[in-house]
């Protein structure tokens, strides 16, 4: 339904978005996912007529929008800071757009009342947003690009000022709604773990650029380039050269390691970079000889909830971060192996 095509932006000469291009279908939650000031509310108003991007189009139904007036497009767009009037209630915040377009009053008093229900703050629609929490701050703004009932939603950062505790019950309350609604969502964010929740696909951009595009767990379990893969946390790197070809090994600081994942052909000798996923590792009761096979000392182990993350130090050569449900202490030593099939390998740049 929506589609971009090579949308180029500058800022000062210095590119900001560059041959960004990509398509959304119906009632699919797509995330733009990247660091910030990497260009990423700059396409939200592209999208939404906004900013004029300084070449490229947009399409909608497949029809090209990009002259067309923001009004018109009927595309819904959640600031960041909510953009909530200060001297307007709850109700007149969300009937705000209605009232542009020159709705009706009955209907508006209908459209409000719906988009109230939708987030649970039927019971506040008078009082005023200056004495809102910042959770429902963020459920007034969500109702009002709801109200109009948009043809596209588009979220930027909508948790960007929300402590970690709020924004986890409120990224749960915000999935539900998405999902109950007939329409394609574009939410913008840097934090992962809200990508993962809300997307059914992710766009990956970094310096203006789109490297990488694709579900959730297939990114996080085969990013493109270690850029991808730090980005996402994943930092358990170790240098090694290619030292046999079937099975694939590589001979690093901590010993051969063994891998399964590859989308290319190696060469004896090659300079590459394994990265280990971090639920790679399964402990053991005792060495064997074998490929993939490590012993280690406990150096940090802190507790999530359902697991650990522990730090793994290996031959004094390197320290890993793993994932486990068991529980271990801190210097305690360990033998364990890595899962071939959870290690990604990427040739070395130069």
């Amino acid at each position: 339904m929506l589609e971009l095509k090579h949308i180029e932006k500058k800022y000062n000469r210095i590119p900001l978005l560059v041959d960004v291009s990509f398509s959304i279908e119906k009632d699919e939650v797509v995330c733009i996912l990247g660091p910030s000031g990497g260009g990423k509310s700059t396409l939200l108003k592209i999208i939404a007529g906004l900013e004029k991007p300084a070449s490229g189009q947009v399409f909608w139904d497949g029809k090209d929008v990009c002259q067309t007036p923001p009004h018109l497009r009927k595309f819904g767009l959640m600031f960041q800071d909510y953009a909530l009037f200060p001297h307007l209630n709850v109700f007149d915040n969300i009937a705000f757009g209605l009232r542009m377009q020159h709705v009706s009053e009955d209907e508006i008093n209908k459209r409000v009342d719906e988009a109230l229900e939708m987030v649970d703050l039927q019971r506040i629609s008078d009082r005023s947003v200056v004495d809102l929490s910042g959770g429902e701050k963020q459920r007034v703004a969500f109702a009002r690009a709801l109200a109009p009932k948009p043809k596209l939603l588009m979220l930027d950062e909508p948790m960007g000022s929300l402590d970690r505790a709020l924004r986890d019950q409120l990224i749960k309350e915000l999935h539900e709604l998405i999902n109950n609604m007939d329409i394609p969502v574009i939410y913008v964010t840097h934090d992962q773990e809200e990508a993962f929740t809300i997307a059914d696909r992710l766009l990956i951009l970094y310096e203006g650029r789109i490297v990488q595009s694709g579900s959730p767990k297939y990114i996080y379990t085969h990013p493109r380039d270690l850029w991808v893969a730090s980005f996402f946390g994943l930092n358990n790197k170790v240098e090694g050269k290619i030292c046999s070809l079937d099975p694939v090994v590589a001979e690093t600081a901590i010993g051969k390691i063994a891998f399964s994942w590859c989308e290319r052909k190696f060469l004896i000798g090659e300079a590459v970079d394994l990265l280990i996923l971090p639920t790679a590792l399964s402990m053991i009761e005792k060495n064997v000889d074998d490929l993939n096979c490590f012993e280690g000392y406990i150096t940090d182990n802190i507790f999530k909830g359902s697991s650990f993350t522990i730090k793994v130090r290996i031959r004094k050569a390197a320290e890993f971060s793993f994932q486990i449900l068991a529980q271990v202490t801190k210097g305690e030593k360990i033998i364990f192996t890595i899962d071939p099939e959870s290690i990604l390998c990427f040739k070395r740049k130069k």
